[in-house]
């Protein structure tokens, strides 16, 4: 391995011999990219510590005006170092310094047109996009792009962790695609997606290499003004190729091509590599690369909410409900209650402003939710026609600003059309005009969107928190679903799972329908391995009055803004630990187990070392009880700072001081 690392070092050294091959590796030298233009073809390959994890994978696009997938030619290649640094406070690390070796190519096709390709190459990622460049002649001065060759190409034992993109006008309503299908961990590649249409990023795959396996998560960002992409279907010796939006989303309306000015620009496809999973769990790769769209109106404060839809569901959208969720955020010192769907009609515009004033009285701030569309699908809860509409939009955010509300959340989306990603731009850059706050549901992916929008907290795109109510089958799957969230969905942008759910039976009287299979630890161990700087605590007025008191105590200070965050340990979809670091410096880890049996894990906790700790953990059943036993007790930590604790199945562990 070290001589192939050697080997590798030379390859980078040599970089730019040759006129058609350059070879560009991370600042650490363990990551190698080489692109190729055998034939006019262009190509790269990555390794990483010396092992090939893309053979040659395509590169290139095709537009209106030209075909840049063959009869390429390379005119210059231009090398340099880039560094970067930028403090965030929507993600999961508020400090980043990025440093990349940037390698950019300018080539022609066989009619002479050109387009650039830029790679960045940084410690354990790979970023790259494409620019198409206004001709010489002036014309043509816009284009559409009608494909991608640009592809992945994983050695054939690769092992899979996908969720498949759906046909569109599909499920409830017609709102699909929503990204929100089940992943299937540990599939082979050459097995087919469940609807035959490729896969929603973020997409991880696992190498297998003897006791050190290879991983890797391929995704895009900086998505704005151009079409939300995907992969295709794997093809045997060539991989996946970067896919467009479906013909049929959006109600068919609009196409899924993308309409760029010359120069253009495509979105950065990212590539993250490790020999283990935490240069996975701690990308910074989707805010490397992008840069802030405008600043922010406002001082935009992150949070806790509370939610009566969940768990009370419609009929909870009245008045006097709404009151006590605001009672329950209020007692619990949180920011923010979420008034959910059929507020217009139920509750009306009037009734909404004398809530607002009873919320801040209690110190609680209002979100509001609206419907995003009108024409996309059949969704039926409104406020409906107004977010689609730039000037009901604006009328309805004075309005919202006037009367006090904090954020919105927007819903039901209709698709990765052009179209449809510039709804959202518009939808936060409006928003933020007003001083709001915006989370998206029904949604697609967000692409750097943290980093890019300084009003946006976090999306959906998941099979989240309400299908843990509607199903007893994923109340008893939410504990796979939550460890595999934090190396895929959450690994590339904040997640709204949309509840810490402390009701033990799914419903509002929290002693029928199907019960919640997770141990009460768990569930709050979620607000720290789901990361978000807006969170939902799930708290029902009922369930409050049950609750042990040192839960109710852990929930009121619970923490939402991160600047430091170490992956400890595990395995996509059976278990996760993670210690995060607050704004204000505080450490906590936690740990939550999907696996059907305890698992005892010995975390590695300097920053806790021989500290007194206390550690919350859900015990095993008591003898005829439905659920984990939920205790808390102090602990000293060794002077080297590891800590055994044990998991139970469906169960959590959180240590804080």
């Amino acid at each position: 391995m070290k001589k192939n690392l050697l080997f590798a070092l030379g390859l980078c050294l040599s970089t730019g011999s040759f006129a058609d091959n350059h070879t560009v590796c991370s600042p650490d030298g363990k990551l190698m990219l080489t692109i190729s233009n055998e034939g006019g073809h262009p190509s790269y390959t990555v390794s990483y510590d010396g092992v090939e994890v893309l053979r040659p994978s395509a590169l290139g696009l095709t537009a209106d005006y030209g075909d840049f997938t063959q009869g390429m030619k390379l005119v210059k290649a231009i090398e340099k170092r880039i560094q970067v640094s930028y403090d965030m406070t929507r993600t999961k690390r508020a400090h980043v310094s990025y440093g990349a070796n940037q390698l950019t190519l300018d080539m022609v096709n066989a009619k002479g047109f050109p387009l650039q390709i830029t790679f960045n190459v940084a410690n354990n990622n790979v970023a790259y996009r494409y620019t198409l460049l206004r001709p010489k002649s002036g014309t043509p001065r816009c284009a559409v792009i009608r494909s991608e060759a640009s592809g992945f190409n994983l050695p054939d034992e690769t092992r899979t962790f996908l969720t498949p993109q759906i046909q569109p006008m599909m499920g409830w309503e017609r709102t699909k695609p929503s990204y929100e299908e089940e992943y299937r961990p540990d599939a082979r590649l050459a097995d087919k997606s469940a609807f035959g249409v490729g896969y929603t990023f973020p997409c991880l795959y696992r190498i297998p290499n003897g006791k050190a396996d290879t991983w890797l998560l391929i995704s895009e960002t900086g998505t704005e003004d151009y079409p939300g992409c995907r992969l295709s279907e794997y093809e045997p010796g060539k991989g996946y190729h970067v896919a467009y939006p479906q013909p049929g989303e959006n109600n068919g309306v609009g196409s899924e091509y993308a309409a760029v000015p010359l120069p253009g620009s495509t979105p950065w496809r990212t590539i993250t590599v490790g020999r283990s999973l935490q240069p996975i769990v701690e990308t910074t790769v989707p805010y490397d690369v992008v840069e802030p769209r405008y600043e922010a109106k406002a001082e935009y404060k992150p949070g806790r909410y509370t939610w009566s839809w969940i768990l009370w569901m419609d009929e909870s959208c009245n008045y006097d409900d709404q009151v006590r969720f605001i009672d329950v955020a209020s007692k619990m010192g949180y920011e923010y209650i979420l008034v959910d769907a059929l507020w217009d009609k139920q509750i009306g515009y009037d009734r909404i402003e004398q809530l607002s004033r009873y919320a801040q009285s209690k110190g609680v701030g209002l979100m509001l939710w609206y419907n995003s569309n009108g024409t996309a699908n059949d969704a039926p809860q409104g406020p409906r026609n107004v977010m689609n509409n730039p000037i009901s939009r604006k009328r309805d955010m004075a309005w919202m600003q006037r009367i006090g509300v904090k954020a919105i959340k927007v819903d039901f989306f209709g698709g990765d059309k052009q179209q449809t990603l510039q709804l959202y731009r518009d939808i936060l850059s409006d928003a933020n005009d007003y001083g709001l706050q915006v989370i998206f549901h029904g949604c697609t992916l967000p692409r750097g969107w943290e980093r890019m929008y300084p009003n946006f907290v976090a999306s959906e795109a998941a099979l989240a928190s309400e299908n843990v109510y509607f199903t007893d089958y994923h109340a008893k799957r939410e504990a796979f679903e939550l460890t595999m969230y934090p190396f895929t969905r959450n690994a590339v942008a904040a997640f709204d799972w949309g509840g810490v759910l402390m009701n033990r039976y799914m419903s509002k009287d929290n002693k029928s329908r199907h019960q919640r299979f997770t141990g009460d630890i768990f569930e709050m161990a979620t607000a720290i391995t789901n990361q978000t700087s807006v969170n939902c605590v799930a708290l029902t007025p009922n369930a409050l009055a049950t609750l042990p008191a040192f839960e109710i105590e852990w929930l009121r200070q619970l923490p939402t803004a991160w600047s430091d965050l170490r992956f400890l340990g595990g395995y996509p979809g059976k278990y996760f630990a993670v210690a995060r670091q607050t704004t204000a410096g505080k450490w906590y880890a936690a740990a939550i187990n999907a696996d059907p049996k305890p698992l005892t894990l010995t975390l590695d906790l300097p920053m806790f070392a021989g500290k007194v700790v206390k550690v919350y953990a859900d015990g095993p059943k008591k003898k005829g009880s439905l659920w984990l036993t939920p205790s808390m007790k102090q602990q000293k930590v060794g002077r080297n700072g590891r800590l055994t604790v044990t998991v139970q199945p469906n169960g959590g562990v959180i240590v804080n001081e």
